[in-house]
């Protein structure tokens, strides 16, 4: 009887041993390697962003490159990394799965970071300060300076976006489009009444000179913060840390913020 129960304890200890074993190479590139989220990226040589069309942050130039705070941004860090960079439009609801699924390395594209967030991806510290805003048609803004004017609206906001989430917050009547230019698109066409979107993009994209001239914005909803995510657990978000801590320290962030108009909203680091 001894040895029989001396033999069922070595067989368990053996099983315990092995199941740690099995568990110990997952890591943040998901391939149950031992191998860090950086070391994947080095790899394959590549750093694929995932954006959505947003200017300043992400937007194209009359060649059809990607450019904008962000996208200036990710290819210096990529080039630091000794990596190229390739930007990729995903659907912004869909933002977590693409990650998940290593379809893209990191999500950069003026991401607030909200609690779901940075509770599903590894996020850097916040690199630029922003809010949610109201749009409305320039003609009518008068109407709208509080929240309190803004019950009977029909709004539209970007899907799965900070803005949708101060829209449902409050109970307000949210149409969730594909994008946030969409949105704007929607209160050009008289589809919505207002829209709501990100202060820096409102900032860039309507009024005086821009394509959306008879739009504006109002309220302010709320305030906060801009950060890059990347796979949970990945060390590509404290290189990326690193990263804006020395492109501070050499003033060349603040130089890039100048270029489009975002200088107000940098976060020292």
């Amino acid at each position: 009887m001894k040895k029989r129960i001396v033999s069922v304890l070595l067989c368990a200890a053996m099983a315990v041993s092995m199941l740690a074993g099995c568990g110990s190479g997952k890591n943040a590139s998901g391939d149950g390697s031992e191998s860090s989220d950086m070391e994947y990226v080095k790899d394959k040589g590549t750093l694929v962003v995932g954006i959505t069309n947003f200017e300043p942050m992400d937007y194209k130039d009359e060649n059809g490159d990607w450019i904008g705070f962000d996208a200036d941004l990710a290819k210096a860090f990529a080039e630091s990394l000794g990596v190229d960079v390739e930007f990729v439009e995903i659907d912004w609801d869909n933002k977590i799965l693409e990650l998940e699924g290593k379809t893209i390395d990191c999500v950069w594209n003026g991401m607030t970071l909200t609690e779901e967030v940075t509770s599903s991806m590894e996020c850097t510290d916040a690199y630029l300060e922003n809010a949610q805003v109201v749009v409305v048609p320039a003609d009518v803004a008068d109407k709208y300076q509080d929240e309190d004017s803004l019950a009977d609206l029909s709004f539209a906001a970007e899907a799965g976006s900070a803005g949708e989430e101060e829209l449902e917050a409050r109970g307000l009547n949210v149409t969730p489009v594909t994008a946030q230019a969409d949105a704007l698109m929607e209160v050009e066409a008289g589809t919505s009444d207002a829209a709501v979107i990100d202060l820096l993009m409102a900032a860039a994209m309507i009024g005086e000179g821009t394509s959306y001239a008879d739009l504006t914005y109002t309220v302010s909803l709320n305030s906060e913060e801009y950060g890059v995510g990347f796979r949970k657990g990945s060390d590509l978000a404290d290189e990326l840390n690193d990263f804006f801590t020395a492109s501070y320290e050499d003033g060349s962030i603040q130089k890039l913020a100048e270029q489009y108009g975002v200088q107000a909203a940098l976060i020292q680091q």
